[in-house]
């Protein structure tokens, strides 16, 4: 093979090799959402593409083709986190079932997000062009506003199960006779109590997206508003807008959840934040770790729930409870405690993968975000719950009833084997969807026919009528018809009589 040859294999080869310009807007403060927003990076990098990366947590692994639109300042103003407490929660003083504070609070954080200072540069600069733009759905739809500001196709990311809301912005809600709401801590087969509550939440849910619209709305103008006019874009409402995606990628997988009929255009990459590679662990947790004969167990709240709000006679109880085992115990707890018993390690950050990843994990104490789930089924540890909020009461009932207490690693390692048994790694599929809805367009051929129907016309409501009104007038014919022969009656009859 001569050299001219290999310089036209080499032609063809890189143009057949496209990298596109993505914009992934993962702005939300929680370093939870901060990881999965790192994993559509990581993968779009590997890819080969460009991606740029508005986020609350700096991507630390620089890389050419990455750019950072850094909001780290919203961080300090996350009164959202603040409310994260164990003792506010146990007196109820937070409540986290207020789906109108739930979405009220997430768009404020969102339009602060969007109205930093590197956000509108950012938006500001004409120069800017993307072929497609991931936006994160999270009790709100703003982050769309950056498709319509770069003119391109948009993709949603959910970072939970399925669910009624998210599903209605690509076709339409499940049945809530047995698709129950994230919130739910049900799952079916439902009760009749539980169907009817089921119907009654989804209306509730409405109601709220129906309140807190004009406030979205607002949000939307304020934050995209200024970058649409000095571009000359006619911004359009928030409520088409976000209903335009060419699809939703979601962190869920059927081994997480219950299975679900999905629309074509719903794509499950539950597991796609979990490097192939796992990061080694520090020496001192390692050391831990190879030493513990009797297995570790691993106790962690999430990144996000501070350990050290705990009322101090809880924490007590727990490392009372702790020093009785025979297991090592790594607890992630923030602050400091004295007295703590020779098996247990407080870490203020536990790598939880690489943990988990460790032939000697045997048991997760965890408060069951989807995260944590999925990697404890990633890794076949099974899982003691303690949710709080959003889904996680979900979570850890589904997680409990699949994980039978007497074969509970056995039934773990099934349920792992469903997760790996993919016809694709998560990632790889994130990527194929990424890139077949920049090929396509927008992918205008997985959009649902049931974004295009009214309600009205689902329920059949119409047809309803016409048949109310046709019996409407069939009963009027024949009332009149009666009334006639009656009519008729009577004259025949006073006829005869007058004879008489």
């Amino acid at each position: 093979m001569n050299k001219w040859t290999l310089i036209i294999l080499g032609l063809v080869f890189l143009s057949h090799v496209c990298a596109y310009k993505i914009l992934v807007a993962f702005p939300y403060p929680g370093r939870s959402h901060s990881i999965l927003g790192e994993g559509y990076v990581r993968h779009l990098l590997e890819a080969g593409h460009e991606v740029t990366y508005v986020t609350a947590h700096a991507y630390k692994k620089p890389h050419p083709n990455l750019r950072q639109v850094v909001v780290a300042s919203v961080i300090d103003k996350f009164e959202f986190a603040q409310s994260l407490d164990f003792k506010k929660m146990l007196t109820k003083e937070a409540d986290f079932k207020d789906m109108f504070a739930m979405y009220e609070i997430m768009a404020v954080i969102a339009n602060r997000s969007l109205t930093h200072e590197n956000v509108q540069k950012f938006l500001m600069d004409p120069n800017e062009k993307f072929d497609l733009v991931i936006a994160e759905w999270l009790y709100h739809h703003l982050y769309a506003g950056f498709a319509a500001i770069f003119n391109c196709p948009y993709i949603w990311s959910s970072s939970m199960e399925p669910h009624p809301v998210v599903l209605d912005l690509i076709d339409e809600v499940g049945n809530p006779a047995y698709f129950p709401d994230h919130m739910s801590p049900v799952s079916p087969p439902l009760t009749f109590t539980e169907r009817v509550s089921e119907l009654w939440y989804l209306i509730y849910l409405y109601r709220v997206l129906w309140f807190v619209r004009d406030m979205e709305e607002k949000a939307f103008r304020d934050s995209f508003g200024p970058a649409a006019a000095k571009r000359g874009i006619t911004l359009p409402t928030l409520y088409d807008l976000k209903y335009n995606s060419s699809m939703m990628l979601a962190n869920s997988h059927y081994s997480l959840g219950d299975p679900q009929r999905l629309p074509a255009s719903y794509a499950a990459i539950g597991g796609y934040h979990i490097e192939d590679e796992i990061p080694p662990l520090p020496k001192d947790l390692q050391k831990i770790m190879d030493s513990a004969t009797d297995g570790v167990i691993l106790f962690s709240m999430g990144s996000m729930m501070r350990s050290e709000t705990l009322p101090i006679e809880i924490q007590r109880e727990l490392l009372d409870v702790f020093s009785k085992l025979k297991q090592t115990v790594i607890w992630k707890f923030d602050g400091s405690l004295e007295n703590v018993p020779k098996n247990v390690h407080m870490v203020k950050w536990a790598p939880q993968p690489s943990i988990l990843a460790h032939p000697n994990a045997k048991i997760f104490v965890t408060h069951g975000g989807l995260l944590s789930t999925t990697e404890t089924i990633h890794y076949g540890v099974p899982i003691i719950g303690i949710p709080l909020f959003a889904d996680q009461f979900l979570n850890v009932k589904r997680a409990i009833v699949k994980v039978l207490p007497w074969k509970y690693r056995e039934k773990v390692k099934e349920l792992s084997f469903i997760y790996h048994h993919r016809e694709t790694k998560p990632g790889k599929t994130l990527v194929h969807w990424v890139e077949h809805v920049i090929e396509t367009n927008g992918a205008p051929h997985l959009r649902s026919p049931a974004l295009h129907v009214p309600v009205y016309q689902k329920l059949y409501l119409d047809l309803l009528a016409l048949i109310v009104l046709g019996l409407l007038v069939v009963k009027r014919i024949f009332k009149r018809l009666f009334s006639s022969k009656n009519e008729n009656k009577k004259k025949g009859e006073y006829k005869k009589n007058k004879k008489n």
